[in-house]
This record gives structure tokens, C-alpha cells and sequence, in this order.
């Protein structure tokens, strides 16, 4: 068992599975919560007590769903990155100009957290929702926030996610991913051929900040109406140019 492990208290963990459970599932009982979570029905109703009490959920005759303290904690997660506005004007700025889906992400806990998402005329409904997560190697947005970590960080964090296969075109073998950071620090951008979800292409570009922070934004479209070489020659210069602009004029953290 690692330290980490050790260090991990029990009844934190439950919660925190109750409350990703209530949000998957959007709302739901005692019963059904502890054969999901696989504990007993005393224990779940145990947390969903304290959890009540603590204003975090609500109980709607037998079911339990989220409450609005949650739209408050993202509210405040939300303000208080400096660059927001800034942020949401260029990405909606880019899904109007190319008529696809614009998003922005960041790294968190070694996984792509994904800050803003804006749709333009054609865009088509992708995997990602605001404050989801996703595999960092297998996404442009995460490949192009890797590509400028350091080497050892970025060792660090495929020991501990690993390089599972999202699709068949997934990259898999770590001397491969870390020839493409290579090319992608050299030429600007990441592309996701059908890396993430079967049938999206993605290009993205890094946001970088004297901290040392890391962000991306990207742009997504269906691979039934492009393949990902159709839109080298211009889509690329758009997105690096709207990552430029973010970067110039806000600081993370």
C-alpha cells in the first residue's frame, strides 16, 4: 500500500463517492447508492445525514440530489482565476470565427480539467462538459499542456494514470508520446486524430505563464466532416493566435 494510500481517510472517500455518484446519476436513494458504492445501507445513510447537515445535498421525499452550495464552490473556483474574461472572450471569439467547439483546459492532478467550452454553428456535442476531466495523453489539450511540463513531471504522471487506450488510434507507448511532445513544442500545437473519442479530430495550443502554469485551448470538430489534415494550413494560426492572446494579457494563479 503506498503513503499515499495511508494517508487517505476512509470516510472522506465515501462522501466524495456519494457526491460523484449523486451528480452521474443526477439524484438518488439509500438503496441504490450503496449497492453503486458497494457499503452498506446504514453507512451511506450515515454520510447522506452528514452531508445534509452540512448543506451539500438535499433530500427530495426518498431520493437525495446535489445542492446549490455547489454553484456557489464553482462560482468561487471560477473567480478566482484572474484571466477568466479573458479566457471566455477569445475562446467564444474562436468557435464563432471557425463554427466548431472552442474549449480551454488546464492540468490538475494529472488529468485535463476543462475551464470553458463554447459551441460555434456547427459544433456537434463532444465528451466534455465544464469541470470534467480527461485522460491528459490521449487529448490535444492535454499533449499540449505535456509538451512544456518538465520531463520529469511528465513521468510522474504517466506512472500514476498510465496510457490506457481511448480508442484504437490512442497513443500507448511512452517513447512514441514523448517523441510527439517533442514535435509539438517544435511546430506550436497538438493534434488528437481520434485519440479521445472515436470520430472527434482536436487541435490545440499551450497557454503558458511566467509561474510556470499551464493551460491550452483547443478547437473540435467531427471527423466525418474533416479529417484532422484538412485543417492544418489554417486552424492552426487561429488557435495559437487566440493562445496568445490569453497568454499576453492574464497570469495564472
Amino acid at each position: 500500500m503506498s503513503k499515499q494510500k495511508n494517508r487517505m481517510v476512509d470516510a472522506v472517500v465515501i462522501s466524495s463517492n456519494i457526491i460523484w455518484t449523486l451528480q452521474e446519476q443526477n439524484g438518488a436513494g439509500v438503496t441504490e447508492l450503496a449497492n453503486r458504492l458497494g457499503h452498506s445501507k446504514s453507512t451511506v445513510h450515515n454520510h447522506l445525514q452528514t452531508l445534509e447537515n452540512q448543506r451539500l445535498v438535499v433530500k427530495d421525499d426518498s431520493q437525495y440530489r446535489l445542492s446549490l452550495r455547489f454553484l456557489d464552490v464553482a462560482s468561487h473556483v471560477k473567480n478566482q482565476l484572474p484571466n477568466y474574461d479573458i479566457i471566455r472572450e477569445e475562446v467564444d471569439s474562436l468557435a464563432e470565427e471557425t463554427g466548431e467547439v472552442a474549449q480551454f483546459g488546464i492540468e490538475e492532478h494529472g488529468r485535463v480539467s476543462y475551464l470553458y467550452k463554447s459551441s460555434g454553428s456547427r459544433g456537434v456535442e463532444t465528451a466534455s462538459s465544464v469541470g470534467t476531466q480527461q485522460t491528459i495523453h490521449s487529448t490535444s489539450l492535454g499533449k499540449s499542456i505535456m509538451a512544456h511540463m518538465p520531463k520529469e513531471r511528465v513521468h510522474e504522471i504517466l506512472d500514476r494514470r498510465g496510457m490506457a487506450a481511448r480508442t484504437d488510434h490512442t497513443i500507448t507507448d511512452r517513447d512514441e508520446l514523448f517523441h510527439k511532445l517533442a514535435e509539438i513544442r517544435e511546430r506550436g500545437y497538438a493534434i488528437d486524430d481520434q485519440e479521445n473519442v472515436e470520430g472527434l479530430c482536436c487541435i490545440a495550443a499551450p497557454v503558458k505563464s511566467d509561474h510556470g502554469d499551464l493551460g491550452a485551448v483547443s478547437v473540435s470538430w467531427p471527423s466525418s466532416r474533416f479529417g484532422a489534415d484538412a485543417f492544418i494550413d489554417e486552424l492552426p494560426a487561429k488557435i495559437m493566435r487566440a493562445a496568445n492572446v490569453i497568454e499576453l494579457n492574464s497570469k495564472f494563479g
